[in-house]
């Protein structure tokens, strides 16, 4: 099978070209790389719109996985959508991907996450200009590569995604344009005002009451908040007046939520089943208040809307409350770490201050 070796030759090559590009045109044709969960994918579009700003011109695609694409279609940054179907990872699925992005003729890629897989994938499609970070074995098939340690987690991960984009209008030779800020996901005021009223009135919510969200749920990407413990924080901000609970839930987690639901002792609750897809949870979310959880992916899109959140983060270096900290405006963010990695010594009691101090 001579085309399977050609492949493989091909992928163990080293590009050492120089890390200058030549002066390039506006209307760039540009592949940005973010395909893992909600919550990395949400964290990337300061990116998007920083390289939206800097080339208005450009075409912009997203590579991302199937469970991401309605976001990504979201995004007012992104012109189309490539859906990474990640069947197997082998040799047979890095050359499909690699034949789909070739299709596709573009002049830059940028992976904002680095992985062998696609990089050998862009090498192999013929991807002219191939930024990435210079980390694991990724690196050797990139030819464009900016140093990051992400692992020790000293900056928040919007901000190397950031650096990357940076890095090539840099080498591109263009004077960086200012930063574009929160919120970067937003919908028709009208529209959301409409829906939220609406919600309001089917559940006789006052218009002085804040509408707050709790989500148990972290779909596995990071340790949370026990069932306990929001049911706690739940009762415990309901002796103050003025406050309306939601619980939510997203892909089965809805048996966390329905037992979080049953602890809380309030009247003022409702719980929301997410069950027409993640854009409306996003206007749902943007009708309310405040969101609270864990560090998962709809805490990010609600820091994208710039809705205010509250975060509870385990103190391990991977997973910090810097390195993952919201997109929303400072002010409108308040997080809480874990002492030792345990949750469980979280001071509810504490929390409940700063978050009463933040919806005031």
């Amino acid at each position: 099978m001579p085309s399977r070796r050609w492949s493989i030759q091909v992928a163990i090559q080293v590009d050492d070209s120089p890390q200058t590009i030549p002066q390039t045109n506006p209307a760039l044709n540009i592949l940005i790389i973010r395909n893992d969960k909600i919550g990395d994918f949400m964290l990337a579009w300061p990116a998007f719109a920083l390289l939206r700003k800097q080339y208005p011109e450009a075409r912009i695609t997203a590579l991302v996985p199937r469970y991401t694409a309605a976001l990504a279609e979201l995004c007012p940054s992104i012109d189309d959508v490539l859906i990474d179907e990640r069947k197997t990872g082998r040799l047979r699925d890095i050359l499909a991907l690699a034949r789909s992005i070739r299709e596709r003729r573009f002049d830059v890629s940028i992976s904002l996450f680095s992985e062998a897989r696609t990089a050998i994938a862009l090498r192999l499609a013929g991807v002219p200009i191939r930024v990435g970070p210079a980390t694991k074995l990724a690196q050797l098939f990139l030819n464009r590569k900016l140093k990051q340690r992400r692992s020790e987690s000293a900056r928040p991960e919007f901000a190397y995604n950031t650096d990357l984009v940076k890095y090539f209008i840099g080498l591109n030779g263009d004077t960086l344009t200012a930063a574009p800020h929160a919120p970067y996901l937003s919908f028709d005021a009208r529209e959301i005002a409409d829906q939220a009223g609406a919600f309001r009135n089917a559940n006789a919510i006052r218009q002085d009451e804040a509408v707050v969200i709790i989500h148990p749920g972290s779909g596995g990407s990071a340790i949370n908040l026990s069932v306990e413990q929001y049911a706690d924080l739940a009762n415990q901000l309901s002796g103050q007046p003025g406050l309306f609970f939601v619980i939510t839930s997203g892909p089965g987690e809805d048996a966390l939520a329905d037992e979080l639901y049953s602890r809380i002792t309030t009247g003022r609750r409702y719980r929301y089943r997410s069950s027409q897809g993640i854009v409306e949870f996003c206007r749902f979310i943007a009708g309310c208040d405040a969101f609270i959880s864990g560090s998962t992916g709809p805490l990010h899109i609600a820091g994208a809307l710039n809705t205010k959140t509250v975060a509870f983060y385990p103190s391990r270096r991977s997973a910090t409350s810097l390195r993952w900290q919201t997109l929303n405006d400072a002010d409108r963010r308040i997080a809480f770490t874990a002492p030792e990695d345990d949750m469980s010594r979280i001071d509810i009691g504490e929390c409940t201050d700063a978050i009463i101090k933040l919806l005031k």
